[in-house]
């Protein structure tokens, strides 16, 4: 395994420290006038999603993680496990659902996501960042209702449920941000 310094530190690399699999956030080389220079990166525990910032010296070493991201297609959930399609080899992936993102709540299914694996094993889904979902439930919109940033809740097919502005109707499409579960806009029909 190549090992890699603080000092060579980039955004989204990831690396192995005390067996974890961490990828760097944030990292800012620091020289202050006396002492000696530091690494401060804030860096993300790939395997349980907790964000950490810790300082290191330049010269510390690490293995470097390689993970594999690969393209699957959600297929179904069974109770608590949901079924990924691997497209290469076509092979049924379960994976729990306690291993999946918060925003995962906004993907349907045939919805392609990348895998991410480490030493054969998932460790992670990464759902698309944006999706376009139909609005089932909400109040109607009333004409002259164009306050800005005043927001109802809707019901989207997934069954999650956001606000959205007045104007928005049962039936119309949205487009969601995954990552914060933000209404964006409407899609045009």
């Amino acid at each position: 395994m190549p090992t890699i310094t603080a000092g060579e530190f980039r955004n989204g690399m990831t690396f192995e420290m005390d067996g974890q699999v961490m990828q760097v956030i944030e990292f800012q080389h620091v020289k202050p006038g006396k002492g000696a220079a530091f690494v401060r990166t804030k860096m993300k525990n790939v395997l349980s999603g907790g964000v950490t910032e810790t300082s290191f010296n330049p010269t510390a070493k690490f293995e470097s993680a390689y993970i594999e991201r690969k393209d699957a297609q959600y297929s179904y959930n069974d109770g608590d496990l949901y079924y990924f399609m691997e497209q290469e080899t076509f092979d049924m992936i379960p994976i729990a659902a306690g291993d999946l993102p918060d925003g995962f709540k906004f993907i349907k299914e045939e919805t392609m996501c990348k895998l991410m694996i480490y030493k054969d094993k998932v460790v992670g889904v990464e759902p698309p960042n944006f999706v376009e979902l139909e609005v089932t439930e909400t109040d109607p919109g009333f004409r002259g209702d164009t306050a800005t940033n005043v927001t109802k809740p809707a019901t989207l097919e997934t069954g999650a449920e956001i606000k959205v502005p007045l104007f928005i109707n049962p039936g119309d499409k949205i487009k969601i941000d995954v990552r914060t579960g933000e209404y964006l806009e409407r899609c045009k029909a």
